[in-house]
């Protein structure tokens, strides 16, 4: 079984700041960095330090080549990456004093996805498969119809939440993760029974994964529901903490590891990553998940 992850490539431009910039407010920032980022690059990224079977497709600009060389040092395929003369997607992100985060996004090349691209990398992969995306790339309904016709199983992660995501053909997923205001959301509901209730209603032959920060997350598979509480750590930044924890989640999914197990494998990776700046540099090795 492979994993097609078909989402966005970043250039994160990380500002420290002693708080969240209010508007009309001007701060000076403490430190910058660079990082590899977008939440298809950090998810690829924690699945194959996870050891999954993990393709990446998407599309970046020539400023980007260096995130596809990450990728690909990895040990993520990436034959399915375009590269354009086009400026790549990219990301503000400030990190507060309390390791909070505040992000906007320039879509850049992650919104010149084609059918025709989209098509060409479907066609590589079998029925079985899993095809995962999120929602920072264009024509995501197109991909999980193609997908879900091609008999490939369909894992949504719909970060970041809008509006349109309710119109987004949910039936068709196959394996549904959100955190708890994606979830609410979708639900209409705000208390994690709530969200887990309601998904599981309207969804009922979909795996719902509901993360919950610091406080763990939760799966509803086949009518059972498992419960993992969150590592308590001291947190530096939490950027990326959600993509750690899906691309853990499935990588040990794919090794045919129970879901119980899946779930506090996934939980242990988020919780080490948010003691870390950075968002894919901040994803840890199996090794570190073994130790003590």
């Amino acid at each position: 079984m492979k994993i097609l992850n078909y989402g966005s490539l970043n250039i994160d431009l990380v500002y420290r700041v002693p708080r969240i910039v209010a508007p009309g407010e001007t701060l000076s920032s403490s430190s910058f960095e660079t990082f590899a980022g977008g939440k298809g690059a950090n998810q690829t990224t924690a699945l194959a330090k996870a050891g999954a079977p993990v393709y990446h497709a998407g599309k970046v600009g020539r400023d980007g080549q260096w995130l596809v060389d990450k990728l690909q040092a990895l040990g993520a395929n990436v034959d399915f990456i375009r590269v354009v003369d086009q400026p790549s997607g990219h990301a503000v992100i400030q990190v507060d004093d309390r390791a909070e985060n505040a992000i906007f996004l320039f879509p850049g090349t992650n919104h010149q996805i084609m059918e025709d691209e989209i098509e060409e990398a479907l066609w590589a992969f079998a029925p079985g498969d899993i095809l995962l995306l999120q929602n920072e790339i264009n024509n995501i309904p197109y991909i999980i119809a193609k997908a879900h016709a091609a008999g490939l199983r369909v894992c949504l992660n719909p970060a970041p939440m809008d509006a349109q995501v309710a119109n987004y053909p949910l039936d068709k997923v196959d394996i549904l993760i959100v955190n708890e205001t994606e979830g609410a959301g979708l639900a209409g509901r705000t208390s994690p029974d709530g969200i887990m209730a309601a998904l599981s209603e309207r969804y009922p032959d979909c795996e719902i994964v509901l993360t919950l920060g610091a406080q763990g997350a939760r799966v509803c598979c086949a009518g059972e529901v498992f419960c993992v509480a969150g590592e308590k750590v001291k947190a530096v930044d939490t950027t990326g903490a959600g993509d750690t924890f899906i691309g853990y989640y499935l990588g040990e999914r794919v090794a045919d590891r129970s879901v119980g197990d899946a779930l506090k494998r996934a939980c242990r990776a988020a919780a080490i990553s948010v003691t870390r700046p950075g968002a894919a540099d901040s994803i840890p090795t199996p090794e570190e998940l073994d130790g003590d």
